[in-house]
């Protein structure tokens, strides 16, 4: 199957989906697909809510694409990649509308950035999370300041020092990562549909404010991130990273 960012709108509840056939993983194609579909669902005035989800059923999503991250060989094309995962986090924050993320596997390097980056996330038990960045040059620079934000600076330094190890979904949850683990997709299904149609018949305006206050002291994130994705744009042209992503690309 090919890599598709799609979106439709049901009784308010407006829904996107992104898949890649390499474990959801994120080349620079699909990040702009991705942020095109938040942009036009939370200026939709049919959509209520946002539910944002991946297909397949293995992991949730692997990051950042091995095969565009070896190709790049300049720095102003690293700084344009790791801005297509800003661009993402900036979508989804400064979106009026509430957003759900559906986590239904392993999230690795960017695809925390993503679980961390919606306002409530559901997750199963098989949804393990790993900050991989620092194992293979880089680091999670661009996505450092939304999961810090969610989960606090001492569980963000362990995922970011730690960075060859998956943490369990029970400990995201601990850390406020996760709002709600589920034994299986189905359950986990059936749990955002009800908040999901509960949300798209409250009053928007209450929800749109509400956002905002979620949100607050981030206004300075579209420059900060922006900045993050200069560091790793640099980071990526190293040998070290080099070397590195070869010998993971090689596994």
């Amino acid at each position: 199957m090919n890599a598709y960012v799609k979106s439709n709108i049901q009784n308010g509840i407006g829904t996107i989906e992104f898949f890649h056939p390499q474990s959801n993983s994120m080349p620079s194609s699909q990040l702009k697909n991705l942020v095109e579909e938040i942009n036009n669902l939370s200026h939709n005035d049919e959509a209520k809510v946002i539910i944002l989800k991946s297909g397949g059923e293995k992991a949730f999503c692997a990051g950042a694409s091995f095969d565009e991250l070896i190709s790049i060989k300049d720095f102003e094309a690293g700084k344009t990649f790791f801005s297509g995962f800003a661009n993402v986090i900036n979508a989804m924050r400064k979106s009026p509308k509430l957003i759900i993320a559906r986590i239904h596997g392993k999230a690795v390097g960017g695809g925390v950035g993503i679980a961390c980056a919606a306002d409530y996330t559901f997750a199963t038990e098989n949804a393990s999370v790993k900050l991989s960045e620092l194992a293979v040059g880089i680091g999670p620079f661009v996505i450092g300041p939304v999961v810090e934000k969610k989960i606090g600076a001492s569980s963000f330094a362990q995922l970011a020092i730690n960075a060859t190890e998956f943490y369990s979904a029970e400990w995201a949850q601990e850390k406020s990562m996760y709002q709600d683990v589920y034994e299986t997709p189905e359950e986990m299904d059936a749990e955002i549909q009800i908040l999901a149609e509960k949300l798209a018949k409250s009053n928007p305006e209450a929800m749109s404010q509400l956002k905002e206050i979620f949100w607050k002291g981030t206004e300075h994130w579209d420059g900060l991130l922006a900045e993050r994705a200069g560091i790793s744009g640099h980071l990526v042209l190293s040998d070290f990273t080099v070397k590195a992503i070869n010998s993971f690309k090689s596994k």
